[in-house]
């Protein structure tokens, strides 16, 4: 039987996978997440907290996702604290895609913190199809490294790498995703870049991209009240990134002068970048 995607379904955690001592995965089983596109996002419900955006993460288990939550404000640390058999809403998959090119041959994926999640379901996309994929995982200390042994799992089997970086040097190269994508660049030649993340550092990534003359994709994250396009509060200049994204290409990028520079609160006041 059809469910809709914008009737709220309630899942029961099954999982939860500790990712370092703010982090967490937390796994359910869902049919409708399980075959979200890289770059679609849920609504996840806290009964009697909030309701947020979260991308869809991968589970290798047929039938079963995952969303993996950063301890920080009140309905991510709600979500947080939730236990192995409490029980989540769910709405969506929405947004758009990841697009994998057809002519693609060679890509290069960046990420930081949960930024990873959309990245590693594309990875998996384009795993199958058999393309040479590098992936950036990016942090700022050891301590907030997480997603490497899954990274080098999806891409075991294929002509990749996985590479790790930490600002502080305590794991991986010392510098950021940003210096890193500077020096792979150079040396190498890509068909895409895609790139999920803190802002900031998708801002350096696509202006990187786009003085290179090489195509770009970045999946952008806003607060959301509805994810239907309704409450306006994602909004991006005049798109929207429930309806027009997640995912902007890097010339959708370039004409939007808040990208990289500011954001809404939740009452909906610019916030700018410090």
């Amino acid at each position: 039987m059809h469910t809709s995607i914008d009737k709220r379904r309630i899942v029961r955690i099954e999982e939860i996978v500790p990712e370092t001592p703010t982090v967490r995965t937390l796994v359910f089983r869902d049919d409708l997440s399980y075959g979200a596109k890289p770059g679609q996002f849920l609504m996840v419900w806290i009964p009697r907290v909030e309701e947020i955006p979260m991308s869809a993460m991968i589970n290798s288990k047929k039938g079963y996702a995952a969303v993996t939550i950063r301890k920080s404000g009140i309905g991510s640390t709600a979500l947080f604290e939730r236990k192995e058999g409490d029980l989540i809403g769910l709405r969506g998959p929405y947004g758009n895609e990841f697009v994998l090119g057809k002519n693609y041959k060679k890509i290069l994926i960046i990420g930081g913190g949960t930024g990873l999640v959309p990245l590693l379901r594309l990875a998996s996309y384009a795993s199958e199809k058999k393309l040479n994929i590098t992936i950036v995982l990016g942090a700022r200390t050891k301590k907030e490294v997480f997603f490497e042994k899954i990274a080098r799992k999806l891409l075991e089997h294929d002509r990749s790498s996985v590479k790790t970086c930490t600002d502080d040097g305590s794991y991986g190269l010392k510098g950021t995703t940003v210096s890193m994508m500077s020096n792979l660049v150079r040396n190498n030649t890509f068909d895409c870049v895609y790139t999920c993340g803190p802002e900031l550092m998708m801002k350096g990534v696509v202006d990187l991209a786009n003085q290179n003359s090489i195509p770009v994709q970045a999946s952008l994250e806003r607060y959301m009240k509805c994810g239907i396009g309704i409450c306006g509060s994602c909004c991006l200049d005049s798109s929207l990134v429930c309806q027009d994204g997640t995912v902007f290409n890097g010339q959708q990028l370039s004409k939007i002068l808040d990208f990289g520079i500011s954001y809404r609160d939740k009452d909906g006041q610019k916030i700018c970048y410090s």
